[in-house]
């Protein structure tokens, strides 16, 4: 046994050692860097059933919590794909999972908050250099985006013209710098409308945000409704009935209360207020299992988590209460993701991470 030991030990040496002179070589170096190029881009051979999917990459709202960026989900519609909310972190999550830039055809943006909207500039960034866009990135919001928008393309100015002159136009063409805005008239809510793909806007409770908004996803007999903030809605239980998957904010009040009176006895009352703040304007999970079961939704998604929760044991307590509402829910991270394939009733949910 010590013998087996010895030359085991030996052997791990042996090649620990090898591996080290191995990395030390400028030709294993460049046949590494190539191989992680190549995991790095994104995978046109593979093929997809035909589907409505919607991966969340964002779950959390501006309170921080680690491994999660600010809200934003990508729904795609067969090939073309479509961001709605791009908060802090949100497109970095896209770049690391290799998504095809090019298929991005606009960003919805529910209301006009920062942690909905902080990463727009990035984002635009990744589907103008190099990815062959051959217009301003179409944005779809509430009264305002045009401002948005706007302030936006004036904080990135230079920035446009300096790549633009390093790079050229084949690369960073000026003409399509920039944003096409269309505010949203919720007099005619269908923003979008083909033979297979319809999204429709509707008005949702954030006051004093007025108006904020959400999105319903219909595809080839597939259905997607995302919430965007928003207190107790009947408008989503309308919006939601018999849909397939309901993507529903969810704030844990009896977390944010903990927080309120916890900065209020440490001497940060101003903190405490905005804790107090919050608990009017957003739905608690067990609101959001009541509405969906209102609505009569399939399958339940919770997203921009607030306060995220950190661990297994602030989940449980985060989802205090819902299980003796509804079973048929699930708790999203950054990297949630469900398909739903055309010409099937199929949930399939998976985890990109």
């Amino acid at each position: 046994m010590k013998k087996f030991l010895f030359y085991l030990l030996v052997s791990v040496c042996i090649i620990a050692i090898a591996t080290m002179v191995g990395l030390s070589n400028p030709s294993v170096q460049d046949r590494l860097m190539l191989s992680v190029i190549q995991n790095l881009m994104p995978d046109s051979r593979q093929s997809e059933v035909d589907s409505l999917s919607a991966t969340v990459c964002g779950s959390r709202s501006p309170i921080p919590s680690p491994g999660r960026a600010q809200t934003c989900v990508m729904v795609k519609a067969g090939e073309d794909i479509f961001i709605v909310d791009i908060g802090d972190g949100s497109a970095n999550n896209l770049r690391n999972w290799n998504i095809p830039f090019n298929k991005i055809q606009s960003v919805l943006l529910t209301h006009l908050h920062s942690d909905h909207i902080s990463d727009l500039a990035d984002l635009h960034q990744a589907t103008w250099i190099v990815e062959g866009r051959t217009k301003k990135l179409d944005v779809y919001g509430p009264q305002g985006v045009s401002l948005v928008t706007r302030g936006f393309e004036e904080a990135y100015k230079l920035d446009y013209s300096y790549r633009n002159a390093h790079h050229g136009e084949e690369i960073a063409p000026l003409a399509v710098a920039g944003f096409n805005p269309h505010p949203i008239d919720l007099d005619n809510p269908i923003i979008f409308d083909d033979d297979s793909l319809k999204i429709t806007a509707f008005e949702v409770m954030h006051e004093p945000v007025k108006p904020a908004l959400g999105y319903r996803f219909d595809y080839k007999g597939r259905s997607i409704v995302i919430t965007g903030d928003t207190s107790f809605s009947k408008n989503v239980i309308d919006i939601s009935k018999g849909v397939d998957v309901l993507f529903h904010e969810a704030q844990a009040n009896h977390m944010v209360s903990i927080l309120e009176n916890f900065n209020l006895e440490n001497g940060a009352p101003l903190r405490a207020k905005l804790m107090a703040d919050i608990k009017t304007y957003h739905t608690t999970l067990v609101e959001a299992a009541e509405i969906a079961n209102k609505a009569e939704v399939r399958q339940l998604i919770f997203y921009h988590l607030t306060p995220a929760p950190r661990s297994y044991i602030t989940e449980k307590i985060f989802t205090r209460g819902v299980n003796q509402v509804r079973k048929n829910w699930v708790l999203s991270n950054d990297g949630t993701r469900v398909v739903l394939p055309v010409e099937t009733d199929e949930i399939n949910l998976s985890e990109i991470n």
